[in-house]
């Protein structure tokens, strides 16, 4: 199916008009150290919430303010935007800012007398830290270019979910939207039921791929160079060194907030392709991924301090494609808001499918077999939605 990406803006003397906003995206690993130097100089422990109030709670306010930005680059334009180093190297910098954000935090939880309500909050910061560098190690891991690979993995680790580089580009890119893969979510599928799945089926996936990668070469996967067993190893590092620095004490809250972090990963996951699904061809083959099978927000806060990721449509159908050329479509169904205001809809399963659910069966024109369906809520959907069954 041909699709048609959305207006763009003239060509002659095309710039970039989000240019100057784009380092705004660097603001979430900052916010650790505006809520360290208000709780200095108030005493408030309040202020470790400040980061996680300022992702879900503010920036879904102004997304609702500012709207929608459905402009996209001239393809003319394209070529030059994406060779602009100018956006590389914010993707780099946030690195350097996650891990000063870290170590910060690690300080804090060590040497300071936080209530349990403070401890609750240094989590939260430091997994929506790096809950979304996570992003932009999911940026940097489709380019070709060696270092942002590697670089991928360095934002990776704070997390411990360096096999996620693997699975990701080479089992999630092929098996999108289809029951198989497990970080897909169905239609009537809970966020809660969707976390184990994903987080165990994504980990076995992994190493299923690149296991089977070392065997097609008759070489054991056993080496530095699986590129599972090499980002886990950047973890132990960074680990061990903050162990190192701040003793065995800080490896509770290392843990804790790693488990935020790729938690938020997951949610994200969850909603993007929530009850989509590619159809088989008569050949009995999934179809060629296109727009219709990612769900799209064209909120430009959400957009802007996410690298664009919300345009994740042209991002499966182009994985190499930059942040900063990537495309909205009109055949692309679209979230009722950005993502920050879609996480927090997705930890309540109720409110989640009063929003979504009927969209997906708009989406595919009332015809429930048409899409990604968990079994154990068929007999739900069926009674509720008045459709026919699933495959």
């Amino acid at each position: 199916m041909a699709v048609d990406p959305a207006p763009t803006r003239a060509t002659a003397g095309w710039r970039d008009p989000r240019r100057p906003l784009w380092p705004l995206a660097l603001l979430v690993p900052v916010l650790p150290f505006l809520a360290f130097l208000t709780w200095r100089g108030t005493g408030a422990v309040w202020a470790w919430w400040l980061t996680p109030v300022v992702v879900f709670g503010v920036i879904p306010v102004v997304d609702l303010l500012i709207g929608d930005d459905r402009d996209n680059p001239p393809d003319e334009a394209v070529p030059a935007l994406q060779r602009d180093g100018y956006y590389r190297w914010l993707t780099y910098l946030f690195l350097p800012v996650q891990y000063a954000a870290l170590v910060l935090c690690c300080h804090v939880f060590t040497t300071a007398d936080l209530s349990l309500f403070g401890v609750a909050g240094l989590v939260a910061t430091l997994g929506v830290v790096n809950g979304i560098a996570i992003n932009t190690a999911h940026e940097l891991g489709h380019k070709r270019e060696r270092l942002e690979r590697w670089l991928s993995k360095v934002a990776l680790a704070p997390t411990g979910y360096g096999h996620f580089y693997v699975e990701h580009n080479r089992g999630h890119h092929t098996r999108v939207a289809t029951p198989e893969d497990p970080a897909s979510a169905r239609l009537g599928e809970s966020f809660w039921a969707f976390w184990p799945r994903t987080v165990i089926g994504s980990l076995r996936s992994a190493w299923r791929l690149e296991t089977g990668r070392f065997r097609l070469r008759g070489r054991s996967p056993w080496t530095y160079h699986n590129d599972i067993l090499n980002a886990w190893a950047m973890t132990v590092l960074v680990f061990a060194l903050l162990t190192v620095a701040f003793g065995p004490a800080v490896l509770p809250f290392l843990l804790l907030q790693a488990v935020a972090g790729f938690s938020l990963l997951e949610v994200v996951n969850y909603l993007e392709h929530y009850g989509l699904a590619r159809q088989r061809t008569a050949a009995g083959r999934y179809e060629k991924v296109d727009p219709r099978h990612s769900w799209n927000s064209d909120r430009t806060v959400t957009n802007i301090f996410l690298f664009q990721l919300q345009r994740h449509s042209d991002h499966h159908a182009n994985p190499l494609r930059r942040y900063q050329a990537l495309r909205t479509f009109d055949e692309s169904p679209q979230l009722p808001a950005g993502y920050a205001t879609m996480v927090v809809c997705a930890l309540v399963p109720p409110l989640w499918r009063r929003v979504m659910d009927h969209r997906v069966l708009t989406h595919y024109d009332g015809d429930l077999d048409r899409a990604n369906v968990a079994p154990r809520a068929l007999p739900r959907l069926r009674s509720r939605l008045g459709t026919s069954a699933a495959r």
